[in-house]
């Protein structure tokens, strides 16, 4: 039996290499310090949890959600109380806002709601895989738009050939961006909508970390551009901020006939999310923030740590000013490795794991990324590791 021809454009899913090499290192008798995956380690907040528990013993949420249903409904309000309090952009809750299985889930529908067979989609390089990844199996043809540090790994959209862009239908964003940890301006997303604005160009902004940001960075909303409703939308998610990332909840916002063209994709595919996570997610939303607050305090000091003892060791990797993630060239040492190479020698002789920079698409290539999704004692064990890997190793 052979699988569809779509799923044999994918690129190597680079990250079952990568367990395969943690796997190989456990057996050995490794213990395995992971800072490759960006899955956040906290627990979700206990209030978060009181009111899943609270929701699921009535049965009547344990029936299909339906966006008529008073919990979508209130999910919907929350997300627009939410979104107008931390960007001052006011969104019809009936329109403007789709809740999602998780953000990952929105964006790869949305390659599938629009792209046709010869239509394009702009994707910066290196991106979250999900942004390449959705286009090609929704059949769509990906156009590779290379970022590089010099340029603060934002995308020259002017550069462009008119020909491609002539063909684009969509344009994936993401800042703060995963994996590179960099960040946008107001006036960036500015200059986007100035350069969509009357080429028939949906914009995709993929904001999952706006509420991790340090040293008095704030994450703008790119619907916070006066007319960026005409062409974009933007998800989020609770996985972050809130430490839900098994739960599978978050919400797409904007362009209301994007979104009702979306809605119409999942609703030939998903029956909606379980009632008691959207009520967990209102109450995330609603609640106080302090949970917020505090995650944020802890990935800084993990940022901190991991940084400056890196920089101890003498690997000088950029201080993220958002997300949870570090972004680094590999040592000039093994410049002549690839990432993945680099990667599995370091986790094969150290059991420090982190991402291969190519995980993200090509012009990751020599770069690596480290998540901080181990406490700060786990961190300096593993800076310890990799000092000896670097001073030791051949």
């Amino acid at each position: 039996m052979q699988e569809a021809n779509r799923l044999r454009r994918l690129p190597l899913y680079l990250f079952t290499i990568i367990d395969e090499f943690k796997s190989e290192a456990v057996k050995k008798g490794m213990d395995i310090i992971d800072l490759g995956m960006g899955n956040p380690d906290q627990p979700t907040p206990p209030h978060i949890v009181r009111e899943l528990c609270n929701k699921a013993t009535t049965s009547d949420n344990h029936r299909y959600s339906r966006c008529i249903d008073e919990s979508e409904i209130k999910l919907r309000e929350a997300i627009a109380k939410w979104y107008h309090s931390k960007f001052g952009v006011t969104l019809d809750p009936v329109s403007e806002i789709l809740p999602l299985i998780g953000s990952k889930e929105g964006i790869a529908h949305l390659a599938l709601a629009f792209l046709n067979n010869d239509d394009i989609a702009l994707v910066p390089n290196p991106a979250y895989p999900v942004h390449f990844n959705g286009v090609l199996i929704a059949g769509g043809i990906l156009h590779n738009i290379p970022i590089y540090e010099k340029d603060g790994y934002l995308p020259d959209l002017k550069s462009i050939p008119k020909e491609i862009v002539d063909k684009a239908k969509l344009l994936f964003l993401s800042y703060p961006h995963n994996p590179t940890s960099a960040v946008a301006s107001p006036e960036f997303f500015e200059e986007v909508v100035k350069w969509a604005r009357g080429k028939n160009i949906i914009i995709g902004h993929d904001l999952a970390y706006s509420d991790i940001v340090f040293d008095n960075y704030r994450a703008p909303s790119i619907l916070e551009v006066k007319g960026a409703k005409e062409m974009c939308i933007e998800f989020h998610t609770c996985s972050k901020s809130y430490n839900m990332a098994g739960w599978r909840i978050g919400f797409a916002v904007g362009n209301s006939a994007i979104l009702r063209t979306l809605e119409k994709t999942k609703s030939y595919i998903d029956f909606g999310i379980f009632k008691p996570i959207q009520y967990a997610a209102i109450k995330a939303l609603s609640g106080p923030q302090d949970c917020v607050r505090k995650n944020v305090e802890m990935y800084k000091e993990r940022r901190d740590v991991l940084v400056s003892s890196l920089k101890k060791a003498g690997w000088d990797v950029p201080v993220p000013k958002a997300t949870f993630y570090a972004w680094a060239r590999i040592p000039d040492k093994y410049s002549a490795l690839t990432s993945l190479e680099f990667v599995g020698r370091l986790i094969k002789e150290t059991g420090v794991a982190i991402a291969p920079g190519t995980g993200f698409g090509e012009y990751g290539e020599g770069y690596v990324r480290f998540a901080l999704v181990e406490s700060t004692g786990r961190i300096k064990e593993a800076v310890k590791r990799i000092k000896r890997f670097l001073e030791i190793v051949a």
